[in-house]
């Protein structure tokens, strides 16, 4: 399997809203064994399509907190149907590299998607599968964590981040 590059933000392919997957094909399945490689490689625990460049609904999460087999939950088309009480925790992304900051999430989510064979699944997510459900699905619609800070803490970043990222190249 390849590797496949992380988009960093600012890149202006985490800003697209991805496409709905209309058809589950092989190169469907490649992307998402490859975007699994690529999140553990980065030692993430979930990796949204437009995260690589490719700008379709697909998302891949492995938090450690699903069910016994521990494998990667792949969500094509995923939308949140159900949400419950509020939490706020720390949350970071592999777009955003060394940053992390508090988010204010729901502590449960039910989640509907598609299976890598087609059938629709619903994922009762709780705690951190939950949150990382809510993060990749934000992915999804152009939405990253930092756009659920205050808009102190957004300005912060911009400017520290903004400052670190040109730093570095």
């Amino acid at each position: 399997m390849a590797l496949r590059s992380i988009r960093k933000y600012p890149d202006p392919c985490l800003r697209k809203v991805c496409e709905e997957i209309k058809e589950i094909t092989e190169e469907t399945r490649t992307l998402a064994e490859e975007m699994v490689e690529s999140m553990h490689a980065a030692s993430g625990i979930g990796l949204a399509a437009n995260q690589v460049g490719v700008c379709v609904r697909l998302v891949v999460i492995e938090t450690g907190a699903q069910e016994k087999e521990k494998k990667p939950v792949v969500l094509i088309n995923p939308e949140i149907v159900l949400v419950g009480s509020e939490d706020i925790g720390e949350e970071g992304c592999l777009s955003v590299p060394g940053f992390y900051e508090t988010v204010k999430r729901a502590e449960k989510a039910v989640v509907k998607a598609l299976d890598l064979n087609g059938h629709e699944m619903r994922l009762d997510a709780s705690g951190v599968l939950a949150r990382a459900c809510q993060h990749e699905i934000d992915h999804l619609n152009g939405i990253l964590f930092i756009d659920h800070l205050s808009s102190i803490k957004k300005r912060l970043f911009k400017k520290e981040y903004l400052k670190e990222s040109k730093e570095n190249k």
